[in-house]
């Protein structure tokens, strides 16, 4: 049976717990059969009572003791029942679990990873809706992680525990009901595919066998199946060659694979769900004209969310947020006129 990326994750959890008496799970309304708001810890309290712990509304509260348990030797899981909530734990993981480490020397480890349900497009409003992991993005000690459908989601969140790091660990509403698609010998459906190595391999995309491309465009998380999308249609409809880079790990950021595909087209096309303002499409823009600016044959282009609340209708949430057709215009825009398909002499 075909997995998804909620099963996959929930598969992970229990495994993990079943062989390591370390593992905690840490959160609001875990206990079954609630199981979570998305139902990705359901079966876990009732096969580890002692070990899912239900907290009251308390983010600073909870992150905190989950802190303190892993400078103690345990593995907690912390789940942050919507993203938007991490603004209350924000002390906790910038000037506590992100720092201790630094401030005693290298003595301590904080294994902590914190659980992030983020995005929209799901109709919950301005303040159950959002993308906020750019916040987070460039906090020293505090690593940035986000999960997607291809490959396995639930060996990332294996890695993600693994880690000696405190560790944010951002999940796409949406993505939870898609399939998981499968990368197999190089290839996932029609595109080849490159992974970097390590515990959070960058993937790039390509349906030009990497022999050159018209634009490459990096896109994480929810918004990675929106880019592959684009890159579809654009081939199918206007010849387009388009590589997609999707980056697992945002902070630290490997920009490598991002400079290699550049080099291979030289325009670059970045996406994310959150607004745009100071966020990752303009560290991945800065961080490739560092490295790569003569390999840019046009000036990169960002996409994001409207600087704006996002509201609950679904008709201004679909303008608020973007979409592949926004992916697709911005690739048009970097590309320029499109090519005839025919031609008549």
């Amino acid at each position: 049976m075909t997995s998804t990326v909620l099963r996959s994750l929930n598969q992970a959890l229990h495994s993990m717990m079943e062989e390591d008496d370390r593992v905690y799970m840490v959160g609001e309304d875990l206990l079954d059969p609630y199981g979570g708001a998305f139902k990705v810890t359901r079966g876990l309290s009732m096969a580890f009572p002692d070990r899912v712990w239900t907290t009251p509304i308390s983010e600073a509260g909870f992150v905190g003791v989950a802190t303190g348990m892993a400078l103690r030797g345990l593995r907690p899981v912390v789940e942050i029942m919507f993203g938007d909530f991490l603004t209350l734990a924000c002390d906790q993981l910038v000037n506590h679990a992100a720092k201790f480490s630094w401030m005693y020397a290298e003595k301590v480890e904080v294994p902590l990873v914190v659980r992030a349900p983020m995005g929209g497009r799901r109709g919950y409003g301005p303040t159950h809706s959002q993308s906020l992991e750019k916040h987070f993005l460039g906090v020293p000690g505090l690593a940035v992680v986000a999960v997607d459908p291809f490959g396995s989601p639930g060996d990332l969140l294996r890695q993600a525990v693994a880690d000696r790091r405190p560790l944010l660990f951002v999940e796409n509403k949406v993505m939870y009901a898609r399939r998981v698609r499968a990368v197999q010998a190089g290839r996932m459906g029609a595109f080849s595919v490159r992974e970097t190595a390590g515990p959070y391999p960058t993937l790039t995309l390509s349906l030009g066998e990497f022999l050159g491309g018209d634009a490459t465009v990096v896109a994480y998380g929810g918004m990675a199946e929106l880019a592959v999308e684009a890159a579809e249609e654009l081939l199918i409809e206007e010849e387009r060659v388009v590589e997609v880079v999707i980056p697992r790990q945002l902070h630290p950021l490997d920009v490598e694979p991002v400079v290699e595909s550049v080099g291979r087209t030289g325009r670059l096309v970045v996406c994310e769900e959150g607004s745009g303002a100071a966020g990752f499409g303009a560290e991945v823009v800065a961080a490739v004209s560092g490295r790569a600016l003569e390999a840019l044959q046009a000036a990169p282009r960002r996409v994001a969310a409207l600087p704006v609340p996002i509201g609950n209708a679904p008709t201004l949430e679909a303008a608020t947020l973007p979409g592949t057709g926004e992916i697709s215009s911005a690739v048009r825009a970097v590309i320029g006129p499109a090519r005839p398909l025919y031609s008549i002499g």
